[in-house]
C-alpha cells in the first residue's frame, strides 16, 4: 500500500506540473473549446496554470518526505476534490462543457477517495512493530 501511495503521489505531482506548464505555455489553446475565449480567459488560464504547476510541486514535495505525510495527502486530495465539485457547480449553472472537461470531472471526483484511503499507508509502514504484526494478521 505504501508503494502504491508513493507512485500515485509522484504521478499526480508530475502530471499537475506538466498540465500547469502546458496551460502557462499555450493559454487558451490548452483549453478544449476555449481557443476563441479572448485575452481575459487566456490571462486567467495562464495564471491558474502556474498555480496548478505549484500544486503539482506540493505533491512532489509530499512524495519526497519519509514517510509521506498523511495530512498533506489528505489536504492535497481535498483540494483536488474541491476542483471536481466546482466543475459540478459549473455544470449545474451553465450546462455541459466540452467532453474532455467531463472526463476530467470524473477523475477529480474518483481519485480523492483513493488518496484518502491510502493517505496513511506510508506512515503506518514506518511505525515500529506494525510490520511484524501485519503478517500475523493475514
Amino acid at each position: 500500500m505504501a508503494r502504491a501511495l508513493r507512485v500515485l503521489v509522484l504521478v499526480m505531482g508530475w502530471a499537475c506540473v506538466a498540465i500547469g506548464l502546458l496551460h502557462v505555455t499555450l493559454g487558451n489553446a490548452a483549453i478544449p473549446g476555449a481557443t476563441d475565449a479572448g485575452p481575459t480567459v487566456d490571462s486567467l488560464g495562464r495564471f491558474l496554470g502556474a498555480t496548478f504547476a505549484g500544486y503539482g510541486l506540493a505533491w512532489l514535495w509530499a512524495a519526497r518526505q519519509r514517510p509521506i505525510p498523511a495530512r498533506a495527502v489528505r489536504l492535497l486530495a481535498g483540494v483536488f476534490l474541491l476542483g471536481g465539485v466546482s466543475r459540478l457547480a459549473s455544470l449545474a449553472v451553465h450546462g455541459w462543457p466540452h467532453g474532455f472537461q467531463i472526463a476530467l470531472t470524473v477523475i477529480e471526483l474518483a481519485l480523492p477517495p483513493v488518496y484518502f484511503w491510502l493517505a496513511d499507508a506510508d506512515e503506518r509502514s514506518a511505525r515500529p512493530g506494525e510490520e511484524a504484526a501485519a503478517p500475523a494478521a493475514r
